[in-house]
């Protein structure tokens, strides 16, 4: 018994300083791929300007700045914070930490590397700090980290899923709402029904944001088919969102508890054995 006690003392408190070194040294890593402002594979050109202390800064509201200005003005921040990658094309999952690194967080690692569950291998963050933290992303994540964004404005918005694009809608105190398109950097003229009852608007959007005609009339077309709405990040992907929030919340505390257990486990073997000694 008493072996097995040590064993499993060793055991875990060589896990404990393991995940705790992962984390100190996660401390001094960046997620971003160094060098993502000058990458030439991103699917548009300068489709990144901004760094994420600088997309930070930009994220916070204005003085006198009004819900819908605000708004707008973050439309176009999330679109230079983030790099449009070819999503599932790319193999390498470490070249621009879609696979979340370990030193980042180890529960979301390990859940790439050992679950079956894909979307975990090429991790979208709930977190709109860390996707900007990371600076890659696609509509889906572009469209989270401005949910969230107003969402700390309290303006009201949800979440449109069309076939292959996300977009959201903002409602304004003032009753009006407007569709965002925060990959694309685009600002929609009007609420879903308006666009599409008139679709020639979507086409206008987008060729006045410099987007190609092709680009334009896909995105025509995108928004005349089927969609799903979704009340926040929360509803859009609620169990990758208590999972993230766990994730990061037992980061820290889980070794540190290991760390503890382990000792607990050696101070009964030292204690068990300071008490024969004195018997004898």
């Amino acid at each position: 018994m008493k072996k097995i006690r040590r064993i499993s003392a060793i055991i875990i408190g060589f896990m404990a300083i393991s995940l705790l070194l992962i984390n100190i040294v996660g401390l001094f890593k960046n997620i971003r791929k160094e060098g993502l402002l000058e990458d030439a594979d991103l699917r548009f050109k300068n489709d990144i300007s901004l760094s994420y202390e600088q997309a930070m800064a930009a994220t916070k509201r204005r003085a006198n700045e009004s819900e819908k200005a605000y708004a707008r003005r973050v439309t176009t921040v999330v679109s230079q914070g983030l790099a449009h990658i070819d999503w599932n094309q790319i193999s390498d999952t470490e070249r621009y930490n879609q696979l979340v690194p370990i030193w980042e967080n180890y529960f979301i690692y390990f859940m790439g590397k050992f679950s079956t569950i894909p979307e975990y291998k090429k991790y979208h963050f709930a977190n709109y700090e860390r996707s900007l933290q990371r600076g890659i992303g696609i509509c889906g994540d572009a469209s989270m980290v401005m949910s969230q964004l107003l969402d700390k404005q309290q303006v009201k918005n949800q979440l449109y899923t069309f076939p292959g694009h996300v977009i959201l809608s903002a409602s304004f105190s003032d009753g009006q709402s407007q569709l965002f398109d925060p990959d694309f950097g685009v600002i929609l003229p009007g609420d879903l029904n308006k666009i599409r009852a008139q679709p020639e608007l979507i086409e206008q959007a987008y060729l006045k944001a410099g987007y190609t005609q092709d680009d334009a009339l896909g995105m025509k077309k995108r928004y005349q088919q089927d969609y799903e709405a979704w009340n926040g990040v929360s509803h859009f992907i609620t169990k990758k969102y208590y999972f993230e929030a766990m994730a990061y919340f037992l980061k820290w505390p889980l070794p540190i508890f290991l760390l503890l257990l382990a000792l607990f486990l050696d101070g009964r073997l030292l204690a068990s054995h300071f008490s024969k000694q004195k018997k004898r």
